[in-house]
């Protein structure tokens, strides 16, 4: 007789049969959530970049100035990038306001990394920076930069000696087998767009009775348009000639002919010199007069914004040509001086203390290359025609790191006492006068 088939029960706990299927069906919904959060962030980052090299394109204007990118091919293609807008962008990145615990550990990371000494800082106390730009334009100590009283000409900022020479031929070395244009870095006049005059007041540091002494010093044989090569048959534009030649600066200040020109050699035997000094990310940031100088005119020339590293300036041609910058102009006891500082990558600010007019990489602001906005200093003194600068006197600042080239007349005795690659501080000399057999 046949038994019946015994079923054997298990409890139901024990299948375990619906926990695996809910695992699944929850990974594969967390999963798709991924996907789609990383999707949108792709587009988003592709929309953004888009956005920027759009707006990029929209601010370049064509140029018949002949000045172009120079260099490998790749050169060719990070010029395409939006580097402008995504400096702009990183420049509101520094403003935003870091939380107060991670303030000293932020920065401590920073100056490691970019060898930054903050013994050197006034504010010692790194939560009182609220922000990476306060942090990066951080002021010293007093006395941590003395200054050379001694020399022609000083360090006007922190970092290493890229080049310097004589220029010849209207061109200015940028490394061994490529130069670049004096006309192109300091601009032609016939390309300017005329800006109000600043009416800056007297500075409270050099009295009204003092500037009559500081003319005297910082008196010039000939004019600055001289210099300039102004030529009236190109010139579109109506500027208002802000320098002030031997004779008005004399009558305008009373000063007897005495010994003015004494120490000044004829514009023939002079030679035009140049300096360039690149700022690391971990220099000191703020630039300084490099001499007691006058400044008669500022021109903005709303460029690109390329690395100033080395390494860039020794491949891409026409980097300072091509490069946002502020060319400060003016004269000093041995004829023309001009200071420019360069703008870079993530640097697209450029802070000139005495001009609050000037603001730089603004959006709709790139015109055709060579092209500058230009602003006059006259209204500044009424003795001085122009901005008068203390040697070692603090001029502006950047944001990060950059370049500052520096052109100036000197006589042909002048030497230089630095070497290329040279690491320099402010105040210490660049150069002096040898004395003559």
């Amino acid at each position: 007789m046949l038994r019946p088939h015994k079923i054997r029960r298990f409890p139901i706990h024990s299948l375990n049969t619906t926990r695996p299927i809910f695992t699944n069906v929850h990974f594969g919904r967390k999963r798709k959530a991924l996907s789609l959060g990383l999707s949108i962030a792709g587009l988003g980052l592709v929309g953004l970049v888009g956005y920027a090299w759009n707006q990029d394109r929209h601010e370049k204007k064509p140029t018949k100035t002949g000045v172009s990118v120079e260099g490998p091919w790749h050169f060719y293609v990070l010029s395409t990038l939006p580097l402008r807008t995504l400096s702009r962008w990183w420049g509101y990145v520094n403003r935003v306001e870091i939380p107060l615990y991670l303030r000293n550990p932020g920065f401590r990371l920073y100056s490691w990394l970019f060898n930054c000494d903050l013994k050197e800082a006034e504010i010692q106390d790194l939560k009182q920076y609220r922000n990476l730009a306060e942090f990066f334009t951080r002021k010293l100590k007093p006395g941590c930069r003395p200054i050379d009283s001694g020399a022609i000409l000083v360090s006007p900022a922190d970092g290493k000696v890229l080049n310097y020479g004589v220029i010849e031929g209207g061109h200015l070395e940028q490394v061994k087998g490529l130069t670049y244009s004096l006309e192109a870095l300091l601009g032609k006049e016939h390309l300017a767009r005329l800006q109000k005059a600043h009416a800056i007041p007297s500075p409270d540091h050099i009295p009204h009775i003092s500037q009559e002494e500081f003319a005297l010093v910082n008196g010039i044989e000939y004019s600055l348009q001289d210099l300039m090569g102004h030529d009236k048959e190109h010139s579109h534009n109506s500027i208002k000639d802000a320098s002030a030649n031997q004779v008005d600066l004399l009558n305008s200040t009373k000063v007897a002919m005495r010994s003015t020109f004494d120490f000044l050699r004829s514009r023939d035997q002079n030679l035009l010199y140049y300096a360039v000094i690149y700022l690391a990310p971990g220099d000191y940031h703020r630039f300084h007069s490099p001499t007691d100088w006058v400044v008669e005119r500022r021109r903005h020339f709303s460029g690109e914004l390329f690395s100033v590293s080395p390494y860039m300036v020794s491949k891409l041609g026409n980097l300072f040509v091509l490069n946002e910058r502020v060319a400060m102009l003016g004269r000093y006891k041995y004829g023309f001086m001009s200071m420019i500082p360069v703008g870079a990558t993530n640097v697209g600010s450029i802070r000139i203390n005495f001009d609050k007019e000037l603001c730089t990489n603004q959006f709709g602001k790139l015109g055709p290359t060579g092209t500058y906005d230009e602003a006059v200093y006259t209204k500044s003194s009424a003795i001085l025609h122009g901005h008068p600068l203390l040697r070692g006197e603090e001029i502006g600042n950047f944001e990060l790191g950059s370049t500052v080239v520096l052109v100036f007349e000197a006589p042909a005795n002048f030497q230089f006492d630095i070497q290329r690659g040279q690491a320099v501080k402010v105040g210490q000399s660049l150069g002096n006068l040898k004395p003559e057999p």
